[in-house]
Parts: structure tokens; C-alpha cells; sequence
């Protein structure tokens, strides 16, 4: 992008310099050195970066922070996936029916997911370890054989995976 005294300016939009002389909306098509003649400075575009992890370009998050952040979503969701159930333990608490096996089963592997996953935060000790968790692994021809492990929850009991 294209500064003037530090500001950008914006292609096909007219700008005055500190002298006020104002200068077209085309000025975008000067050659570079005309630009650089009106005091105009290329700076290339910020790097990308991944805002889960880093602050901005090359400068990460502390680890122990995101770690702290990943838990809490950890057992929101964990907390989330048994909502939908809980119906059937205050029934049974209230009247005594049964809970289908099936959703005990499925609350079970709910809490032990949530265990795994913030069993493998805590053991993260580099930025890198952190990132790791939230790759999913793929063959040879890139496509998915599973789930990354910051999200590998168990089939909800209607086919899916959450």
C-alpha cells in the first residue's frame, strides 16, 4: 500500500498532501517514481496471521493464556453436548425411569472426551504444541481421517460428530 506522512491512501480517492495541494484520484496510475516524487512511501501489506494464536505477525500469545482460554471453551462445550440430556437425569432424579444406556453412554464418553482433550492443553508447554492441537490429520491425498484434538467429541447418538 501506498503512505503518505504515515497514512495509507486509498486507490481511486484523492488526497491533498501537507502543502494542500490536492492530488487526483487517479494518482494511482503515476509511475512509481512520480509517486515517490509527491513524498509517497510503499509499505507491503501486513503478513497474515492466525488471530487464535498470535497478537499479530510473528508476535504470539502467551501459551499458558490460550492454554487457560482452550479449557474454559473445553468444558463449555463439554457442557453444551450433555445439555440436550440432562432432561434425563432430573426425570430419573424426580421419578425414577430409566436413562437409556445409550445416552448413558454417550454423557460417559462426553466427560471422558473433555478429559482427553484438556489433558492434552495442560500438556502443552510450546506455542507449537498448542497450534498442534488444532490440526486434523489428514492421508496422503489430504483428505480428513479424523478430527483434530481440540475437537475430538464424540457422535452425538443422531450420526454425528461434533
Amino acid at each position: 500500500m501506498w503512505l503518505y506522512n504515515g497514512k495509507a491512501l486509498r486507490e481511486g480517492r484523492g488526497w491533498t498532501d501537507s502543502d494542500g495541494t490536492q492530488h487526483p484520484a487517479n494518482w494511482s496510475r503515476w509511475s512509481t517514481e512520480e509517486k515517490q516524487e509527491k513524498g509517497l512511501v510503499w509499505q507491503d501489506d501486513p503478513a497474515p496471521y492466525d488471530n487464535r494464536f498470535y497478537w499479530s505477525a510473528g508476535v504470539p500469545k502467551d501459551v499458558e493464556v490460550l492454554k487457560a482460554d482452550a479449557i474454559k471453551t473445553c468444558k463449555q462445550q463439554a457442557a453444551g453436548l450433555l445439555q440436550d440430556s440432562d432432561w434425563y437425569i432430573v426425570r430419573n432424579s424426580e421419578t425414577g425411569d430409566a436413562i437409556p444406556q445409550d445416552m448413558l453412554d454417550y454423557r460417559q464418553a462426553v466427560r471422558a472426551a473433555s478429559n482427553v482433550i484438556e489433558t492434552s492443553i495442560e500438556a502443552c508447554t510450546t506455542h507449537d504444541e498448542f497450534m498442534a492441537l488444532y490440526v486434523t490429520p489428514v492421508d496422503e491425498e489430504g483428505n480428513p481421517t479424523g478430527s483434530a484434538p481440540i475437537s475430538a467429541w464424540p457422535d452425538n447418538g443422531n450420526g454425528n460428530i461434533i
